[in-house]
């Protein structure tokens, strides 16, 4: 193993560890240099392959800082935020803000459930920051089991997707700004740019459930794979 490679091994434990969340300043080049020594290109190369893979921001003038890890998901999926969070070495927490019952009359009509449903709200927790923020309709006809859980720990996605499988599903996806109590919940400032991301999904015909998910923009983004076809 080269200099180069321990340095970069040593700090990539670190971050993976959680000896270094997200935003923590590392030590300056001419600390690594001090602390290994060796030459500055050395740190230098390590440094570029970290930022390179992601692990590690540099900030000109100011350091290099562990990085927010960038989660990526498939559009054509409905993807586990938990799994797609500690896929990233990251640890997920669920924050439940609201659980209550809501009547088909107080429904809008985009959400295409006309069954009585189940409202919940509530924020997904990547590390030490927020997010996402989620608000979901569980229709009570087609998932009557959901009105006896309480969603305190396991996020109402998660748990659809252990309990009823999903044959169709549709997404909407836009760039909106943050604003008001969405851009606090999301520890962000008025304005800042966001994806929300609108899902409907059914099974065997029947609406499932419709969720609104507000994404910080810096933390998410939508992946898809296509191949040529066949014309």
């Amino acid at each position: 193993m080269t200099l180069e490679q321990r340095i970069r091994g040593d700090i990539e434990r670190r971050i993976h560890s959680g000896e270094w969340p997200p935003g923590t300043r590392i030590p300056f080049e001419h600390e690594l240099v001090a602390t290994y020594g060796c030459a500055r290109a050395t740190v230098s190369k390590a440094l570029e392959g970290l930022a390179r893979a992601g692990l590690i921001e540099r900030r000109r003038r100011a350091g290099s800082f562990v990085a927010h890890p960038q989660v990526h998901s498939a559009v054509l999926d409905v993807p586990d935020l938990p799994q797609l969070i500690a896929s990233r070495g990251e640890t997920y927490r669920w924050s439940l803000g609201v659980r209550r019952l809501a009547r088909p009359a107080d429904l809008a009509e985009e959400t295409e459930i006309r069954a009585p449903a189940l409202l919940i709200e509530g924020t997904h927790h990547s590390g030490r920051t927020a997010f996402a923020i989620e608000t979901r309709l569980i229709a009570l006809d087609a998932v009557p089991d959901a009105a006896e859980e309480p969603f305190t720990v396991t996020p109402p996605g998660t748990w659809l997707l252990q309990h009823i499988p999903w044959t169709q599903a549709r997404h909407r996806i836009r760039a909106i700004a943050a604003r008001g109590s969405e851009a606090r919940r999301l520890g962000v400032p008025s304005g800042t740019a966001c994806l929300e991301l609108q899902r409907w999904t059914w099974r065997s015909g029947v609406a499932v459930t419709h969720v609104t998910q507000l994404f910080r923009g810096d933390r998410y983004d939508i992946v898809a794979e296509f191949k040529p076809g066949a014309g």
